[in-house]
């Protein structure tokens, strides 16, 4: 069964996107619809296995066999010389999805240094440094779309104050690039994931399963987002329909952030979710075996 998109079939025919954290969860999801709409998709991650898998699957969905990368991009010479590999395999980069991210849970005053330094660096400065390198060696002289992925970061991130910075950080990133890169006919906008229902889930301990099972109850939609409801935002915004938006956030959160405590949330099942990724599978930590 091929990938069940909402757009239009060879809506990315001839265009070259970047997928940063490409071999698993939101990213696998997003390169696999791109992919099936007829993108030459490049898959960019540090686990040179995982971006393989996702290749293999790509090629068997009958779609264009994507190229893979690897890349910490935390790094900066390593993120200057993967956008130059993509670019000759590619011959140009029309999108940048900035998905690759990460964060471990804990208070503020247990986190040192090193661990703020590498959140931030991840999903921030590689952002970043992702970003310039796709303009500077491309998107200034052809034009494109970059999408950086953020977060639920709104008011605050207990627990995840070193993400909640970096995240901020991205969406200030974006709208002043919206900005100073507008002349070049680049567009950059982020969207913004809430509780997903995505292979993030697993990377934490065994201690949070049950927070993580309670989250739908804080949602006014009393569900979980499914990985293809936030890829088909990001496919969204790097289409020709989306010409006229830049420095914008789309929202994928059911609402969360808008709930109060003085208002009610009661239980319903009239939220369906859309799941149009095919090879889609419920997170461990949510199952019940």
């Amino acid at each position: 069964m091929p990938y069940r998109s909402i757009f239009r079939p060879n809506l990315f025919a001839d265009q070259h996107v970047i997928v940063t954290g490409g071999g698993s969860g939101i990213g696998r999801c997003t390169a696999h619809e791109l992919a099936s709409l007829g993108a030459s998709v490049a898959l960019v991650g540090r686990d040179i296995d995982k971006l393989n898998a996702v290749k293999r699957e790509i090629e068997e969905s009958r779609a264009a066999t994507p190229t893979i990368h690897a890349c910490d991009i935390r790094i900066e010479d390593a993120v200057v010389q993967t956008v130059a590999s993509i670019l000759k395999a590619h011959e140009r980069i029309d999108g940048l999805v900035n998905n690759a991210g990460g964060q471990f849970s804990a208070p503020l005053q247990a986190i040192t240094r090193k661990g703020w330094d590498a959140v931030v660096n991840t999903n921030l400065t590689g952002g970043f440094l992702m970003a310039r390198e796709c303009f500077t060696q491309s998107m200034e002289a052809h034009g494109g779309a970059i999408v950086n992925i953020i977060a639920d970061m709104w008011h605050s991130m207990p627990g995840m104050g070193h993400s909640g910075a970096a995240r901020a950080g991205m969406l200030s990133f974006t709208e002043t690039a919206a900005v100073e890169w507008a002349y070049a006919g680049v567009r950059v906008n982020t969207v913004a994931p809430g509780w997903i229902a995505s292979s993030g889930f697993d990377k934490y301990p065994d201690t949070t399963k049950p927070l993580l099972r309670s989250l739908r109850e804080f949602v006014p939609l009393k569900r979980l987002g499914s990985e293809s409801e936030v890829s088909a935002a990001i496919v969204f915004l790097l289409s020709e329909a989306a010409a006229f938006i830049s420095g914008s956030c789309i929202r994928v959160d059911g609402a969360a952030p808008n709930a109060r405590a003085n208002w009610p949330l009661p239980a319903h099942d009239r939220s369906k979710p859309f799941d149009g990724f095919h090879l889609a599978t419920l997170p461990r930590a949510l199952r019940d075996d």
